[in-house]
C-alpha cells in the first residue's frame, strides 16, 4: 500500500546493485567500486535495450554523483571512477518516468514549473504541450511542425467548450481574470501563425515565450485556488512553504570577474523558483533561511563540475555545526526528507522512492533541468538536511533521462529561472553577497 505524508524506517542503501550479463553487481555508493553479489530478485523498472557494459558505466556515473551530495565533510573532495570517462548518451525511458518527449529529456526549468503545478485540467495541459512543442520546432528552424503545434494550440483557444472548462477551473471571483489570459494567448498564437508564414522564425520564438509566459500566470492562478495541506503535526515548529517563492542571490568573486564562456561579468545575478506545493517544508526551510541572511557573505564550498554547493557555517569558521542552529540552541535545525511521486497528493516523507518500493517511479519535479535545486543530507540519514544545498549542473550523459539516481532519493525544491548557465563558472571561494526573498514571503508558514 502506498502511505504518503508518514515517516519510515531508513533502510540504508550502502551498495546498489546492477544486473550484467546475467550476474547481480554491487556498485559501492562512494567509490563506484564494482563486487560481484549475490543475485536476488527484485521488481525493476524497463528499461530500452543498452549493452551490458554502457549500463554498468551509466550506474557507476550516476551512483558517484549522488555521492557528490553528502553534506559533510566538504573538505573531502570525491573522484570520479575511470569507468565515468567516455559515457555516451544513453536512451531516454518514457515520458511519464523522464518528463521528456521521446528521446528528448525536458531541460527547461519553467516547463518543470508549469508541470508541477497542481490543480490544472487536461485542456490546459493540453495548450500548454502545443505551445511548447511549438517553441521546440522554432528552436531547431523546423517551422512546418511548429505551425502544426501552434494549430493546435489555435484550436483549443477557440473551442468554446474547452475554453469553458480551462475558466470554470479558476478560483472564485477569478473567472474574468482567467478569461483575460486566454483571450491575450488566443492573440498572441494568431500572432506567431503569421509569423511563421512569413517564415520570421526569431519573431515567432519571441511571441510564443510570450504565449508561455501568460500560460504561466493563467496556471498559477488556477493553481492559487488548491488547498494545499499542511505538512504533518510530527514536524510541528518547522518553516514551510505554502505554493511558491521566488529567491534571488548576487555572486561575486575576489579580484577577477567571472568568465561565462569568453564573457566576462563583475557579479553574477541568480533567479529562482522554490516550489512548496511538492516540496513544503524544503522549500520553507531555505525560504526561512535566506529571509534570515544566513546565506549572506556565505562562500561557495563545492564546485566539481557537477554541483555547486554551500550552506554549511563550519566551513566559515561559525561553529562546529555543519547546519543552522536555532539562536539561543547547540542543536541543528533538520528536515526530513521530502520526495513526491507523480500523481501523488502529498510528498512522501522521512524514505526515498526505493525505501517506498517505488523506485524508478517519476518525480513531479525531477533533477532534469541545469541549476535544479537539492537539498544536501547524510548517506545513511534520511533526515538529515539542514542547511547545505546545491545546484546540480545537469548533464544529459551522466543523468540520463530515468537513470540517475537523484530523483526520489534528494529532495528537489525548485529550479534556477535566470541566470543558470552562469552557474558553470562559479568556483570554490565565490561570495554569495546577497541572498533576497523577492516574492511569495507571504506563503512562508510554521506547522503547527
Amino acid at each position: 500500500a502506498r502511505r504518503q505524508a508518514q515517516r519510515r524506517p531508513h533502510r540504508p542503501a550502502l551498495c546498489d546493485r546492477a544486473h550484467t550479463q546475467g550476474k547481480t553487481m554491487r556498485v559501492h555508493a562512494l567509490t563506484g567500486s564494482i563486487a560481484p553479489h549475490v543475485p536476488m530478485v527484485r521488481a525493476r523498472v524497463p528499461v530500452p535495450e543498452a549493452t551490458a557494459f554502457g549500463s554498468m558505466r551509466s550506474l557507476v556515473a550516476t551512483t558517484t554523483l549522488s555521492a557528490f551530495l553528502l553534506v559533510a565533510p566538504l573538505s573531502s573532495q570525491l573522484q570520479l571512477p575511470s569507468a565515468v570517462s567516455g559515457l555516451g548518451a544513453q536512451p531516454a525511458m518514457a515520458r511519464e518516468l523522464a518528463s521528456g518527449s521521446g528521446s528528448r529529456v525536458n531541460k527547461d526549468p519553467n516547463s518543470l514549473l508549469r508541470l508541477g503545478l497542481p490543480k490544472i485540467g487536461k485542456e490546459l495541459r493540453e495548450l500548454q504541450a502545443s505551445l511548447e512543442e511549438s517553441q521546440d520546432s522554432l528552436t531547431r528552424l523546423l517551422l512546418s511542425n511548429a505551425n502544426q503545434a501552434v494549430g493546435k494550440a489555435q484550436s483549443i483557444v477557440k473551442s468554446s467548450a474547452q475554453t469553458k472548462n480551462i475558466i470554470a477551473s479558476a478560483p472564485p471571483g477569478k473567472a474574468d481574470e482567467a478569461s483575460a489570459y486566454l483571450s491575450s494567448i488566443a492573440e498572441l498564437i494568431a500572432t506567431t501563425k503569421s509569423q511563421i508564414a512569413a517564415n520570421k522564425a526569431s519573431d515567432a520564438m519571441a511571441t510564443q515565450e510570450q504565449a508561455l509566459k501568460k500560460v504561466t500566470a493563467l496556471e498559477e492562478l488556477i493553481a492559487s485556488g488548491y488547498d494545499q495541506p499542511s505538512p504533518p503535526s510530527e514536524f510541528k515548529g518547522l518553516p514551510w512553504l505554502k505554493g511558491r517563492a521566488t529567491v534571488e542571490f548576487v555572486l561575486k568573486r575576489d579580484g577577477e570577474p567571472f568568465d561565462v564562456e569568453g564573457t566576462l561579468y563583475d557579479k553574477l545575478d541568480v533567479k529562482m523558483v522554490l516550489d512548496g506545493y511538492t516540496a513544503p517544508i524544503t522549500a520553507g526551510n531555505f525560504v526561512d533561511l535566506v529571509q534570515k541572511g544566513f546565506y549572506n557573505g556565505m562562500s561557495i564550498q563545492r564546485s566539481d563540475g557537477f554541483v555547486v554547493q554551500t550552506g554549511d557555517p563550519s566551513v566559515e569558521g561559525k561553529g562546529s555545526k555543519h547546519g543552522y542552529t536555532e539562536p539561543g540552541s547547540d542543536q541543528e535545525r533538520r528536515i526530513p526528507l521530502e520526495v513526491m511521486v507523480k500523481g501523488d497528493k502529498q510528498p512522501i516523507y522521512g524514505a526515498t522512492f526505493d525505501d517506498d518500493g517505488r523506485g524508478g517511479y517519476a518525480s513531479v519535479l525531477p533533477f532534469n533541468a541545469y541549476g535544479a535545486l537539492g537539498m544536501a543530507r547524510e548517506e545513511y540519514d534520511p533526515d538529515s538536511a539542514s542547511s547545505q544545498w546545491f545546484w546540480l549542473l545537469f548533464d544529459s550523459d551522466l543523468t540520463p533521462a530515468g537513470k540517475n539516481l537523484l530523483d526520489g532519493r534528494y529532495a528537489c525544491f525548485g529550479y534556477t529561472v535566470d541566470g543558470a548557465r552562469l552557474l558553470s563558472d562559479v568556483k570554490e571561494g565565490d561570495i554569495i553577497v546577497s541572498a533576497k526573498v523577492t516574492s511569495g514571503l507571504e506563503n512562508l508558514k510554521t506547522v503547527s
